[in-house]
């Protein structure tokens, strides 16, 4: 469970909003405490550093971050800084890399930046595009597909399309999002990393990564720059169910110890 999305919550600071908590209060300390309690993963993505520095300190369980990148390679307040890696790694959790352009390149990031102005100087909504539904039972989910697609077709802005032609979205390499898993790996270390492409929640991808087929294209990239096949099944897969385990036992100990009734 994420502590927050793009938006605080009242008892945590969101990545993407105004402070109003300080990392976590002790409302917040008290859900990490029961989501340790549960077995449930307490999920970091998308929290403000102050909030993930406080839940690693309060969670007697490894976390994970879902989809998040590294903020040594752009200063993204989505990405991960190196102290909480650091942390991380402590931790005995993961940061699964993620794809999301926006978080992959300092350009794509002052790219949005752009469009924003120029959807606010033309006074359009702040919000690009809505979140897509889901098929309901027995629906075709290409069908679905069509009417989302449809939709957002329509709800384009002729002048921001022109403006679009003009300066078109800068492109993100699968080198680029290698740069991010190496350099999480050379911080957190092999055993705390994972991926999280987030392909249900943007609209652009990188190069070669459009969708789920395009794993073995990173995965290639990587084995060419010296990943063993260890250190690639620890990536994809072998790392997050290790931290499902551990939080499944930890779940399962006794909170206090047990006294024999007389």
């Amino acid at each position: 469970m994420t502590l927050t999305h793009n938006d605080n919550t009242t008892w945590a600071d969101s990545a993407t909003d105004e402070p109003t908590v300080g990392g976590l209060n002790d409302t917040g300390r008290a859900i990490v405490a029961e989501l340790n309690r549960t077995g449930v993963l307490v999920d970091l993505s998308h929290v403000a550093d102050s909030t993930q520095r406080a839940a690693l300190a309060a969670s007697t369980s490894p976390v994970l971050f879902s989809h998040s990148s590294a903020r040594a390679l752009n200063d993204h307040p989505r990405n991960v800084a190196d102290p909480v890696l650091e942390l991380l790694r402590d931790n005995g959790g993961v940061v699964q890399l993620t794809f999301v352009p926006y978080f992959i390149s300092a350009e794509v990031a002052e790219w949005g930046k752009e469009l924003q102005a120029e959807r606010e100087r033309l006074g359009l909504s702040a919000q690009s595009w809505t979140w897509p539904r889901a098929p309901r039972p027995g629906e075709d989910p290409a069908r679905v597909a069509e009417e989302f697609a449809t939709a957002f077709a329509a709800s384009a802005d002729d002048r921001l399309r022109r403006w679009t032609e003009q300066h078109p979205h800068p492109e993100v390499t699968v080198a680029q999002v290698a740069d991010h898993v190496e350099h999480a790996r050379e911080v957190a270390g092999r055993d705390h990393i994972g991926l999280g492409g987030d392909y249900d929640g943007v609209d652009h991808q990188p190069v070669d990564l459009a969708d789920v087929s395009g794993y073995p294209v990173l995965l290639r990239e990587l084995a060419d720059r010296g990943w063993s096949r260890a250190d690639l099944e620890a990536l994809t897969g072998r790392n997050v169910l290790r931290v499902l385990r551990e939080a499944e036992q930890r779940a399962t100990e006794p909170l206090w110890p047990t006294v024999p009734l007389r």
